[in-house]
């Protein structure tokens, strides 16, 4: 099955003090970079990045190859980047799924995202999300055919969790491989 990736880093990270797309680790790795590259590890390919804020700046964090740039409208919360994300992947000729993800999971890892895309996931309506410790997280597999109708049914900042809960999404469980902890502030 071919599939792309999506990584939504299209906030200004007010939480942050700085757009989360523009954060690095200790290492100086940005967690943009990381994120792409972790979904290419997995097989990946392309990875539609939705920026944003600071969206110039972010495009010189991006490793150059398979790459799909988009600038989403992100002052009106995830779904707005989430939407303009599956309107790229629509475009992909061949796409079946996508595997969505955030930005601001720095331990997300490529055993992970292979977990989520896993052998069973060979079907344009599949519908699966990690979870670590039961609580849900990213990534998120998405078939094809829900694209159209969950783009449609997005709001404010609430991404897809609700039409994924009334669609019946698997739940897969992968606190062994990853925290799955989204990082809002700089502290953490």
């Amino acid at each position: 099955m071919s599939m792309c990736g999506i990584l939504l880093a299209a906030g200004a990270g007010s939480r942050m003090g700085k757009p989360k797309a523009l954060v690095t680790d200790a290492d100086g790795q940005s967690w943009l970079h990381h994120g792409v590259t972790t979904l290419q590890s997995a097989g990946i390919s392309p990875v539609i990045v939705v920026l944003g804020a600071q969206a110039e700046a972010a495009v010189e964090l991006l490793p150059t190859t398979d790459v799909i740039v988009v600038i989403s409208d992100w002052q009106h919360g995830m779904s707005a980047s989430l939407r303009c994300g599956l309107e790229a992947a629509m475009q992909i000729e061949g796409a079946e799924a996508a595997a969505i993800s955030l930005v601001d999971v720095p331990d997300l890892n490529a055993e992970t995202v292979t977990r989520i895309v896993g052998q069973s996931a060979r079907s344009r309506n599949i519908l699966r999300r990690a979870v670590f410790h039961g609580r849900p997280g990213h990534p998120v597999l998405i078939g094809r055919d829900h694209w159209p109708t969950l783009a449609k049914s997005l709001t404010g900042d609430g991404g897809a969790n609700a039409y994924l809960r009334e669609h019946g999404v698997e739940l897969v469980e992968c606190s062994d491989l990853s925290s799955g902890v989204d990082i809002d502030y700089p502290e953490a």
